[in-house]
């Protein structure tokens, strides 16, 4: 066992997009777990676009970073766990961890299924997909969707849980042709389109010419505005997220006629996916099973190695992935 751990902690704000220079990797001994504490060796980590709202105050500066990560845990001070167990826990960047027993979840091997879908689609971020479309918009069968960073890892979960829902048309935005390829040829969505091609409101009147009973809004900005303009009667909007204005420094106005949403009875609604940890065993419930008929699957971006994880953040901000990036040990 190695002696010595690696963390990464932020050491500057940035103004617009953050760059490898905000980070730095620290070289530390192995964390002494205390009574109640498990000693964790990180297998695998998240890199989630909320970490970039988080950078501008919320991380301190000098401090190792929180993330999602999935790991082996080597030394246990808690009956709770054992040596060898697998567990989820958020205290992230870096090598090794020592967690607080009651702030880890033990994880459950599934035969067939890859260890970083618990990451994925059966992590937060399908977490956040199944509520969004089960306790948010209550998506009934046959309904049409539209969804904003489509082949991102919510927008993936989104479609393919909106397919097993029973939804009728799925149409994705993207930012590149070929991730628009990939949401029709591998994801299952009817049509998508580039939202760089042109005006976000004739681009989704293009694909979803009859209009769309959902919109599932992980963008913000103009293409929020197109979907209240597609949006039929009683038309539901669930908020997600706003990555496209994350890294602005400045917010232009978002186009949204708000007489729609009085006219056509629309409803918008966000949430936070952490209050809603206890429908976890719902999802490996409706989930798991697909996944191991191969009917779903996780769709993932994995760069080897922690050495690369700011390299692997700064790239799904920039929108180089497909599906949900992953960094693994």
């Amino acid at each position: 066992m190695t002696e010595t751990a690696l963390t990464v902690q932020q050491t500057a704000r940035p103004t617009g997009f953050p760059t490898a220079g905000h980070f730095r990797f620290v070289e530390s001994a192995l964390p002494e777990p205390a009574p109640g504490e498990l000693l964790v060796e990180n297998l695998y980590w998240s890199v989630d676009p909320y970490h970039r709202e988080m950078m501008d105050g919320a991380f301190a500066l000098g401090a190792p970073l929180e993330g999602r990560a999935l790991g082996r845990v080597l030394e246990s001070r808690d009956p709770a766990y054992s040596s060898g167990d697998l567990v989820f826990h958020r205290a992230g960047w870096r090598t090794h961890s020592a967690v607080p027993a009651g702030q880890a979840r033990g994880i459950e091997r599934f035969e067939g299924v890859p260890l970083s879908a618990h990451l994925g689609i059966l992590g937060g971020t399908g977490l956040t997909a199944y509520v969004g479309l089960t306790r948010i918009a209550r998506l009934k069968e046959g309904e049409d969707l539209f969804v904003s960073a489509a082949a991102g890892g919510v927008g993936t979960a989104t479609g393919r849980l909106a397919r097993l829902l029973g939804a009728g048309r799925l149409v994705g935005s993207a930012g590149s042709a070929a991730k628009v390829e990939y949401l029709t040829d591998e994801v299952g969505y009817d049509a998508a389109f580039d939202y760089h091609d042109g005006p976000a409101a004739g681009l989704l009147a293009e694909a979803a010419p009859d209009g769309i009973d959902l919109f599932v809004d992980n963008v913000g900005g103009e293409q929020l505005g197109a979907a209240v303009g597609a949006l039929r009667q009683y038309g539901r909007i669930v908020r997600i997220g706003t990555i496209g204005q994350y890294n602005r420094t400045t917010l232009a106005p978002v186009p949204v006629d708000l007489s729609e949403i009085v006219e056509k009875s629309l409803r918008m609604e966000g949430f936070l996916v952490s209050d809603y940890r206890s429908l976890q065993d719902e999802l490996y419930a409706f989930v798991v099973p697909h996944l191991r008929s191969g009917r779903v699957r996780s769709d993932e971006t994995v760069v080897d190695g922690f050495g690369r994880i700011v390299e692997a953040f700064l790239g799904m901000l920039r929108g180089k992935n497909l599906g949900k990036i992953i960094v693994r040990a």
